[in-house]
């Protein structure tokens, strides 16, 4: 398409000021009911026997005697079954290996996070997940598979499903999601806080194994937020999951116990997973060797297989700066895939990490923290592979890759420990001058200078690109400067990134003869170091500038023919300067409008076949004719300035002269001095209309003999009249001068007084006049 364009204005790099600032109808995947409701049964596993009954019982009757302590059901699992897809035959447990397999386990053994729950909690707890247990062996006697789980390994089937097998997006849960949240509301408003009446009024109409556990999920998130109070100990931490429930609030053990519990109510198979996870308190670096675990969160089994989710996460962020929970919901964190889970918690236990390649402890403390965003915008880490980045001649890169159009921006600040603290949103853009972001058309590139030794956080933003939404975070990096390289400073680009902007083909620029964003050329500084030409299919900037450093180069794009829409940023280019620069009087001539020479506008006008297609033309004579066809029969005129200090003795307008022959125009032009001119075309459009501009040409004069002025002309002198000679306004006085023009429909040439008068006065003669009558 055609397109309009316009060039901002730059200011001297030298001038600014630098300083370091401190988420149609979706198409769903039908999932058969049987297919989650019930755990697949692996042909290698037989029924559970009397034996392993009976061992399960015995945990029951030790409990009760308070000598020893369960296992978490993960032990349990690992002890009891191996139910691999490989497994040659079922491991059947007696009731001696089952004893054997419980062991003492004092309150300095269990996990940080799940301490926090007191022990009145825990045997209320114990107590309620017994009822549970023995209302559903009386209730649904073949749940007695419930007491003993496969270990989390590969599916049955031999091939991991994922959650995009369960479901294809989060919208096929509109409907259960919409009545769980109003449900929610009601149960609040009458007080009600058991976890049996809650999980059984929230789950009511679900199908399948998936939609009650999707219940329980959004549940979680919609009426449990985070306890900051709590975690920080500025007040006690509620002990019971009845308290929990009403206070509405509880830290990540409440999230996960609640889960469980609830879970367990509704038949489906759910652990406590214990770890380290790099969220509130996390700084990037830390080792964790001999930490211990900080963070709860759950595994539940689906048709046969294990998968995990953080209602904690789900349910939104914390706000350490002013200390405050940030209601969010965040869907990434239910059901997420492994590989993916991976990146922001670590469980004790390696199993638990669902990986078909575990990954060990250092690994995850050096990887990139990834935000739930970074996935589900569908971005991709090229470079580099671990947070800490040491710069190289002063300078770090990081490269992200895209599937689809992505708009991104940055922030760098200095180093501060917490890696939550700082803004999660980013609304439009950063105006740092410590790096060059660029977006190609599948990946972003980031070049990051900073300005002294020291270490510094690098936070990435990230939107689709057709997104109205603020740009939200995506990862971060640790940058640490040995030595900051010298240069000059970069100018500040408020528009995002540098190079072609990603709405750039959607506003029908397609490429661009500068294949680094980075360019080592001359470069724009203010509207007298800027021409351009806009052609239909290109647009041509000669740019030049006075100082040598960096300059950005704007270029905005609007439809050609919807004037009435705004000018989009399209592309921003920094220039660096680093050879000949111009001085002033060598720039272009001032009031230059946007469209030099022939392009899409005269083109629309009928104006055609010029002789000059460059908007820049050089003259070493001093003198030149520009011509072109008038297809349409306009009305013409011309115009020729300069950047001057004071008025001139002949007006520049004598030196220019417009002859006009059928359809065929020639504009002459004889400059009068050394300098760079303006010369203007307009047309009468319309009749009665004003002139419009429709292209200007840069004229550059190198002669240093003074060109003589055109004779003056009037209004009688139109179309068809050519001037022969002489073709200087001005004579030689006493010298005999020949004259020869050509005037369409004059009868008679009435020169002689005129002639009379130049012997008289001796008088240059500035004009011959022919009448017609």
């Amino acid at each position: 398409m055609s397109a309009d364009v316009a060039i901002q204005k730059f200011s001297f790099p030298f001038t600014r000021a630098v300083k370091l600032s401190a988420e149609g109808k979706a198409t769903c995947t039908q999932v058969k009911s049987s297919e989650l409701s019930e755990p697949q049964k692996s042909p290698t596993v037989n029924k559970p026997s009397p034996a392993t009954g009976s061992s399960a019982l015995m945990h029951d009757e030790t409990q009760k005697q308070g000598s020893t302590k369960l296992l978490p059901e993960a032990d349990m699992a690992g002890g009891l079954v191996s139910a691999c897809d490989d497994a040659a035959e079922c491991a059947v447990v007696s009731s001696q290996s089952m004893c054997m397999s419980v062991k003492e386990e004092s309150e300095d053994q269990r996990p940080a996070a799940k301490r926090q729950l007191s022990s009145e909690s825990a045997a209320r707890t114990v107590t309620t997940v017994k009822k549970s247990a023995v209302r559903q062996e009386v209730d649904q006697p073949r749940q007695a598979r419930s007491r003993i789980q496969p270990a989390p390994c590969a599916a049955v089937d031999g091939k991991r499903k994922r959650r995009k097998d369960l479901f294809s997006s989060s919208e096929v849960f509109h409907r259960i999601d919409s009545r769980v949240i109003r449900t929610g509301l009601e149960l609040k408003e009458r007080h009600v806080y058991d976890v049996k009446t809650i999980v059984h009024s929230i789950t009511r109409e679900s199908r399948n194994e998936l939609d009650r556990l999707r219940a329980i999920w959004v549940w979680l998130c919609h009426n449990i937020e985070y306890d900051v109070s709590g975690y920080l100990g500025h007040s006690e931490k509620l002990s019971s999951l009845e308290e929990v429930i009403a206070a509405g609030r509880g830290v990540c053990c409440s999230y996960s116990s609640l889960c469980m519990e609830m879970c367990r109510e509704v038949g489906i198979e759910c652990q406590e997973v214990p770890g380290h996870s790099k969220g509130v308190g996390y700084r990037q670096g830390q080792s964790l060797r001999h930490v211990k675990s900080d963070h709860l969160w759950n595994a539940v089994l689906l048709g046969g297989q294990w998968f995990l989710l953080d209602a904690c996460w789900g349910a939104g962020r914390v706000d350490m700066e002013h200390e405050s929970f940030v209601r969010r919901f965040d869907d990434f964190y239910f059901l997420t895939d492994p590989e993916e889970f991976i990146e922001s918690h670590f469980p004790e236990e390696e199993k638990w990490q669902l990986l078909d390649t575990p990954i060990i402890l250092e690994d995850f403390e050096k990887r990139v923290f990834k935000t739930s965003a970074f996935f589900t915008l569908g971005l991709r880490l090229i470079n580099p592979h671990h947070f800490h980045i040491v710069t190289d001649d002063g300078e770090a890169n990081v490269s992200i890759g895209f599937s689809s159009p992505t708009t991104f921006t940055y922030e760098i600040t200095q180093h501060r420990d917490l890696l939550h603290c700082g803004a999660l949103e980013q609304k439009e853009s950063s105006t740092s001058s410590f790096g060059i972001l660029t977006v190609s058309h599948r990946s972003m590139n980031l070049q990051l200078l900073p300005p002294a030794t020291g270490s510094y956080d690098c936070k990435v933003f990230a939107r689709h690109e057709k997104a109205s939404t603020p740009l939200v975070w995506v990862c971060s990096f640790t940058v640490e400067c040995l030595a900051p390289r010298a240069r000059e400073v970069i100018p500040e680009n408020p528009y995002l990134s540098w190079g072609m902007q990603p709405v750039a083909a959607s506003l029908g620029v397609a490429d661009c003869s500068q294949s680094r964003e980075v360019a080592e050329m001359e470069a724009a500084l203010a509207k007298r170091c800027l021409a351009t030409q806009i052609q239909p299919d290109i647009l041509l900037c000669h740019v030049l500038c006075p100082f040598p450093g960096f300059y950005r180069l704007s270029v905005f794009v609007r439809d050609y023919e919807k004037s009435e829409l705004k000018f989009q940023n399209a592309a921003n280019f920094l220039l660096h300067c680093k050879g000949k620069v111009f001085h002033v009087d060598e720039l272009f001539p001032p009031n230059l409008g946007s469209a030099c020479g022939p392009g899409t506008r005269t083109a629309q006008a009928g104006l055609s076949k010029f002789s000059h297609n460059a908007s820049v033309v050089s003259t070493q004579q001093g003198k030149c004719n520009i011509t072109f066809h008038n297809q349409r029969d306009l009305e013409l005129h011309c115009t020729l300035s300069r950047e001057e200090s004071k008025a001139p003795a002949v007006p520049l307008s004598r030196h220019l002269l417009c002859t006009y022959t059928d359809t065929k125009v020639t504009v002459s032009i004889s400059l009068p001095e050394v300098g760079v001119y303006r010369l203007g075309l307009y047309a009468r459009v319309g009749p009665g209309g004003e002139f419009s501009p429709m292209c200007d040409f840069v004229l550059r004069n190198s002669c240093a003999l003074p060109g003589p002025p055109f004779p003056c002309l009037y209004s009688a002198w139109r179309k068809g009249c050519v001037l022969f000679e002489p073709r200087a306004g001005l004579l030689d006085p006493l010298s005999r001068v020949h004259f020869r023009v050509r005037v369409p429909g004059a009868l008679r040439l009435a020169a002689l007084n005129l002639l009379h008068l130049s012997r008289q006065h001796i008088r240059p003669m500035e004009h011959h006049q022919c009448h017609d009558h």
